[in-house]
């Protein structure tokens, strides 16, 4: 068959993860893939920043799932481990309150039980290990078939396991929001703080999105977290090595300016004002981008799907420090005094609130060479609301010396005197960078029931064919075990439409030449 497809061309627009993935994915079934970019570099929001000394992740910082990238390697028929390395790290993250209270919790059970027993109490371990279970169960039953299958298809649903799964909707927490089902579960404020945050993963507000996402959970818990060797960068630099090996044709610096249409069918790319011709095209980019520059005026718009919230944003403090913290490691939260207040105000796209959650990731503790000797590469980040018109400016400025003051007080230093370097994103330019509508770093939120039907179906349903979805803003959402479901997703989708359009005629004519 690869014979015969190779007669094929599919355009991928976006060198995201995504977008490789699903460019690999394809070339690997024989299809002539041409992979478009309008940055200088692969990768999405996944890319890298050195700076006097010090080298920054400039996007993802967590990694989960890393079977989904070996994956890649193995469809290609090669070893994972000639083009890709990483380590599993023991603890998953450290946490920190302004009352004093600290924890850290890894993938070991019985090593988290203790440490909530030690901090929180017997009765709040007994609670967290009732919570890891129903985590686990809960992810184990739904992400088969719901993150790993499209929801837009019939077949999804013909599944006897999947309407097992349906029957049990009520009890997976969809009708109660993370906030009120961890709140069941702990008296501890603090400890119904720290599950919240998984709201984040998403962009989305715990206060609101469905209960559900409990199951996050046990992604770093359960299952554990890691870091690829030489940074997270890494994953990007590995893939578009394996993308060219398989003959994907990589084109930077190449905007596309239009999707264009004919008799129903999505049919070529305009690029610097030439028509190139495809088969297929599949978008690794924003679909509200996509929508508002890509296509053409007769293509109809998802307006439910474009009219849902966009997921929060971040602004980011890339710090160079002269110094090192034992009491810190790769992964650490200073929680707010007040999470419903911090959320209020993103929801409120004011764009600043006093006393922000911070995430610091310092990949210097296990990589060394990230920062010189002596000192550690910090990637500070805060949740804010997508751009709205804000003054970034003065939200940069205000933010930064929250922050400050806020490490300062925990670590008993002069932080500011500590930053010999400095660089800074705000949603304005991660939206100049990855074309993300506002800057939203998950495409649309997850804060309401419907949200995960309501995301974009990996296939352009309706009157016109020929064109597929993969990335943060389509099915099943973002992040990185995500994004790279959704490349599979639509790919394979691709893959199968091609197959079916292939007429007799031409294996005919594809088996004489062999």
């Amino acid at each position: 068959m690869p014979l015969i497809m190779s007669q094929k061309s599919v355009a991928v627009v976006g060198a995201g993860i995504a977008g490789l993935a699903s460019a690999i994915r394809l070339a690997n079934q024989g299809l002539n893939v041409h992979l478009f970019e309008r940055n200088s570099y692969t990768g999405g929001k996944m890319t890298v920043y050195e700076q006097d000394g010090f080298r920054f992740d400039a996007g993802p910082s967590l990694f989960t799932l890393p079977e989904l990238v070996d994956e890649l390697f193995k469809l290609s028929g090669k070893n994972p481990r000639d083009y890709f390395n990483y380590t599993k790290h023991h603890t998953a993250c450290r946490y920190y309150w302004s009352n004093g209270k600290s924890i850290s919790l890894t993938a070991d059970q019985s090593e988290n039980l203790h440490n909530i027993e030690r901090v929180f109490g017997a009765k709040q371990a007994r609670s967290a290990k009732e919570y890891f279970n129903h985590s686990k169960e809960k992810y184990e039953l739904t992400a088969p078939y719901f993150l790993e299958k499209s929801l837009h298809r019939k077949s999804t649903f013909s599944n006897r396991e999947v309407l097992k799964v349906i029957r049990k909707i009520p009890s997976l927490g969809i009708f109660r929001s993370l906030n009120a089902l961890n709140g069941r579960y702990f008296e501890s404020p603090e400890l119904v703080q720290l599950f919240n945050r998984y709201a984040t993963y998403n962009g989305s507000n715990p206060y609101r999105t469905p209960g559900i996402m409990q199951m996050i959970n046990h992604l770093e818990h359960g299952i554990g977290t890691y870091l690829p060797k030489g940074g997270m960068h890494e994953i990007a630099k590995s893939l578009t090595k394996l993308a060219r090996e398989v003959g994907v044709n990589i084109h930077l610096n190449t905007p596309v300016n239009k999707v264009c249409v004919r008799d129903r069918r999505f049919h070529s790319l305009l690029i610097n004002e030439e028509y190139i011709e495809f088969d297929s095209v599949l978008l690794n980019s924003d679909v509200h981008h996509t929508y508002a520059h890509l296509m053409e005026d007769k293509v109809p718009r998802p307006k439910r799907t474009l009219a849902q919230k966009p997921s929060t944003s971040a602004l980011i403090f890339y710090w160079g420090i002269q110094q090192t913290f034992e009491q810190l490691d790769l992964h650490n939260i200073f929680f707010s005094k007040d999470y419903k207040q911090e959320f209020d105000s993103i929801e409120s796209n004011d764009g600043f609130w006093l006393d922000p959650t911070i995430y610091v990731n310092i990949s210097s503790k296990l990589e060394k060479n990230d920062a010189p000797e002596g000192c550690e590469n910090w990637f500070v980040m805060v949740n804010v609301p997508p751009n709205t018109g804000q003054d970034w400016t003065v939200i940069r400025e205000k933010t930064k010396a929250s922050i400050i003051e806020r490490l300062s007080h925990e670590l008993k230093v002069n932080l500011e005197e500590l930053i010999v370097t400095e660089r800074v994103l705000d949603p304005v330019l991660i939206e100049k960078y990855t074309s993300s509508a506002g800057g939203a770093l998950y495409g649309t939120s997850s804060d309401n029931q419907l949200s995960a039907f309501l995301r974009h179906p990996n296939k352009k349903l309706g009157q016109f064919s020929g064109l597929y979805f993969c990335g943060g803003s389509a099915h099943p959402g973002g992040g990185i075990p995500l994004c790279l479901h959704s490349a599979k997703l639509a790919a394979d989708w691709c893959i199968e439409d091609l197959l079916k359009e292939t007429k007799p005629r031409d294996v005919f004519e594809s088996l004489k030449s062999v």
